[in-house]
């Protein structure tokens, strides 16, 4: 395995690609009794549509996160999560929009537990009678969601936002979706993505890096698989297809979500560069330390709940801020008002030096968490970096490449809002 050295944080990292394709890192830390494992595929809610050995396979929304749901049981009757919590482990699993990712802590019993995570994932087991049964849980899941406010919120931006792509579309699906899904569905999916080829396995924790290795070769074996090739479908245009959405639901205070497409770095540190310029130069505008969030605090028309984020999966780049207003367009006009004045005068370069400090320090506090490590370190291979290489390159963003970012994204036409207003009393 290749061994490098991170001296600026502190950190050593393990890694290799196996023979069958797996990409592998570890970070050992000496003395530590928290293990943790996280093991990954390159699938998520938008990888509907693909390509494998010729053929072009269309799967209904929700697929994705029905294997995750499913995934669990064995064919001999037992269930994976039972054997884990038994060994001591404490597992879990996800589905994203790009990504599945199956995982555990423990103190004791490490490499047993290893093994059991990557033989569960690797063995698929479905019959119709199971996957009928899992509709109904799955559809609850669904009801629930589109009873969310913040579910609605969200959604309805993503829906304003992305005329054709699939990222706009629930990671659970929809009920009319869920049930087309059928065992064989189940297969096929599993079969495509969930190939050593197609994921990445992550460990942290006092662990030997080479008994890693030998365990994932033993459990999945040595021989590739093809990745298959995913359509999202037609190129979208930088600009919202909705500028405003709004719906009636029972909130204490109306919900909005501000939203815009970005113009996406595909793979490699430029991928890695265009997210840390993004996260930086979200702090500075709208942080909870800047004049904007200060202001509209002080006014009352911003609350404690203000946030932003951004997610960048599937080959999209979406950034988003929102809480509760009582006056969200308002929120909207402020926010327009502060990308012109960067434009026309630029950012104040202590906020920048402040902001960028501010960063650097919660990156550091991050690695202190096994899970997020792990999940970056999973998120960037299958993206094309390593997400230790974040420091030096975060430390050497400048200014003007936070003014450019804000400027070319977030001007008034590449905005859209999304509201869930209170119901007239």
């Amino acid at each position: 395995m290749d061994r490098r050295e991170y001296p600026n944080i502190g950190e050593t990292l393990y890694s290799a690609v196996l023979p069958n394709g797996l990409r592998l890192n570890v970070v050992p830390k000496a003395g530590f009794s928290t293990r943790y494992a996280a093991f990954a595929a390159n699938y998520g809610g938008a990888h509907r549509r693909f390509r494998l050995d010729g053929d072009i396979i269309d799967s209904p929304a929700g697929v994705a996160h029905f294997l995750e749901h499913k995934m669990f049981d064995l064919p001999n009757g037992d269930n994976a999560l039972n054997i884990l919590s038994a060994n001591g482990a404490d597992p879990n699993a996800f589905t994203s929009s790009g990504m599945t990712c199956y995982y555990f802590s423990c103190t004791q019993g490490f490499e047993e537990n290893l093994r059991m995570l990557l033989h569960f994932v690797s063995t698929p087991y479905f019959t119709a009678e199971t996957v009928s049964k899992e509709q109904g849980i799955i559809g609850q899941e669904i009801r629930m969601g589109e009873d969310s406010p913040d579910s609605r919120v969200y959604y309805n931006l993503m829906e304003s936002l992305y005329r054709c792509h699939p990222v706009r579309d629930r990671v659970a699906g929809s009920l009319e979706s869920i049930a087309r899904i059928s065992h064989e569905t189940l297969y096929a999916c599993h079969r495509a993505f969930y190939a050593p080829s197609n994921m990445a396995l992550c460990v942290e924790g006092d662990v030997d890096a080479e008994a890693i290795e030998r365990i994932a070769l033993e459990v999945l074996g040595s021989e590739p698989a093809p990745v298959p090739q995913v359509d999202f479908g037609p190129e979208e245009s930088p600009f919202p297809c909705v500028k405003l959405r709004r719906e009636v639901m029972e909130v204490s205070a109306p919900l909005f979500l501000i939203g815009a497409k970005l113009s996406v770095e595909k793979s490699g540190e430029a991928a890695m560069r265009q997210r840390l310029v993004a996260r930086l130069a979200l702090r500075i505008l709208c942080g909870a330390s800047s004049s904007f969030y200060s202001r509209l605090y002080a006014q009352g028309i911003l609350n404690r709940n203000f946030d932003y984020d951004l997610d960048f999966s599937a080959g999209t780049g979406t950034l988003i801020l929102g809480g509760e207003s009582p006056r969200p367009e308002q929120v909207l006009r402020e926010l327009e008002q502060e990308v012109e004045q960067v434009r026309l005068h630029g950012l104040d370069e202590s906020a920048f030096l402040r902001a960028k400090r501010s960063t650097l320090g919660s990156t550091l506090r991050a690695l202190e968490d096994f899970e997020n490590v792990c999940v970056s370190l999973a998120s960037g291979l299958f993206d094309g970096y390593c997400a230790f290489d974040s420091m030096p390159v975060l430390g050497s963003i400048s200014l003007r490449e936070c003014e450019s970012f804000l400027t070319e994204n977030l001007g008034p036409e590449r905005l859209a809002l999304s509201i869930i207003e209170s119901k007239a009393v």
